[in-house]
């Protein structure tokens, strides 16, 4: 019953992830373009706000911003915060739900370094919140003063996170964990930064005071640092389903790509919609990187590399505190006989050149260590093999899931 369960806790935590992704990502955008749209209008001096008129859905909108705030206030204020907090939290969920109670399965890699679950947990959440302080100490410090400072500092700080997150954790939590940590500060300048800004924004017009117009300047750079992110993290989030991007030695190469060529492409869109025309070279430049990227994969990769012809890498060790489970025969002859063509380092299968999402079942220690994923896609479904392409019998899933169920 725990895998049944297991599975579907996994697929609602991750269905309202995106859900409430969407909308905070939904909402960030078109504030971003409404920042850039913003025209001068005449109840608004010139330098303290703007209007926009947009057409959607049969109707007509003039939506007005100030820049500090107006000289009254509605009675009721539409805040925008629940999205992040809800994306947040959501993803918090899934990467214990995923990562941290499977961390035998997906978070350590022995090949890597051998962890206790709870070593694991305390370095992942440490990087977590490290990154969170660093960043805000950052912002707040004179450096923040200069945009273009603050953002080499902090791509630097992201990739670097990446690289030391690659040198504890599986290629697959690695990635992950760089795009929590990113969605991290994302969420923690809305928490910490721009909405309590606001409340002291509001609590000054209702005391009768001129707001200070640093709480809104420093929100509108907090907000924009979340503007740039958001393309990277979204890409770091859907890689753990392509291990080409993180199966490679250099996959914090492939983060700084990522880092780069969304920057540039919310750029374009940015001064698009500000009528400062477009900026092609965006395009170029993200192309470029997209280039280098599979250049990257391709030839440090074993799938890459056997895919072009090239020599294979050496394969590290299993390396493993105490003896490996052990697999029974029948077992074993099953996986190696009908999943092991596509699940190895250098899969046999016509028109497969890595491993799906990154499984090996090419040796005892591999089965025995995706034990519960293949009760659950092989023995308790018959999502394994692709319809059932390997001619899988009914009697071996019983036999998987006899053995996954530890019968």
């Amino acid at each position: 019953m725990e895998p049944i369960l297991h599975e579907w806790g996994s697929l609602l935590l991750r269905w309202t992830h995106i859900i409430a992704g969407m909308a905070w990502i939904g909402s960030s955008f078109y504030f971003m373009h409404l920042d850039a749209s913003l025209k001068v209008c005449a109840d608004i001096p010139p330098g303290k706000g703007g209007e926009a008129w947009e057409v959607h859905g049969g109707g007509f909108y003039q939506v007005k911003k100030y820049l500090v705030a107006p000289s009254f206030l509605p009675e009721e204020l539409g805040w925008h915060k629940w999205q992040s907090y809800a994306t947040w939290i959501t993803g918090f969920f899934l990467l214990i739900w995923i990562y941290y109670y499977q961390s035998s399965l997906y978070l350590i890699d022995p090949a890597v370094m051998s962890l206790k679950p709870i070593a694991a947990f305390a370095i992942g959440m440490g990087g977590l919140a490290a990154g969170w302080i660093a960043y805000d100490q950052l912002c707040r410090s004179k450096l923040g003063d200069n945009p273009t400072m603050v953002g080499a500092i902090v791509f630097v700080g992201v990739v670097l996170a990446a690289f030391l997150f690659q040198q504890v954790f599986s290629p697959r939590a690695a990635f992950i964990h760089t795009g929590a940590l990113m969605a991290t500060i994302m969420s923690g300048n809305v928490f910490f930064v721009i909405i309590p800004n606001q409340h002291k924004v509001v609590a000054a017009l209702k005391a009768g005071e001129v707001p200070d117009p640093y709480y809104g300047k420093t929100a509108k750079l907090r907000s924009a640092h979340n503007n740039y992110f958001t393309l990277p993290v979204v890409f770091l989030m859907i890689s753990n389903h392509y291990p080409l991007t993180y199966s490679t030695p250099y996959a914090y190469v492939i983060v700084a790509l990522a880092l780069i060529a969304g920057t540039v492409i919310r750029y374009f869109y940015n001064e698009r919609h500000a009528g400062r025309g477009d900026k092609v070279w965006c395009w170029l430049v993200a192309a470029v990187c997209l280039v280098i990227g599979i250049f990257i994969s391709a030839t440090t990769t074993q799938a890459g590399r056997t895919a072009l012809g090239l020599s294979p890498l050496v394969t590290p060790a299993y390396a493993k505190s105490g003896p490996p489970e052990e697999v029974p025969d029948d077992v074993l002859n099953i996986v190696m006989g009908r999943c092991s063509m596509c699940h190895a380092a250098e899969p046999l299968y016509e028109g497969i050149t890595i491993a799906p999402r990154g499984v090996m079942l090419d040796t005892p220690e591999h089965v025995a260590r995706n034990r519960s994923l293949i009760l659950v896609q092989a023995g308790l479904t018959h999502a394994m093999p692709p319809n059932n392409i390997t001619e899988l019998s009914e009697e071996d899933r019983a036999a998987l899931r006899a053995w996954g169920a530890g019968k």
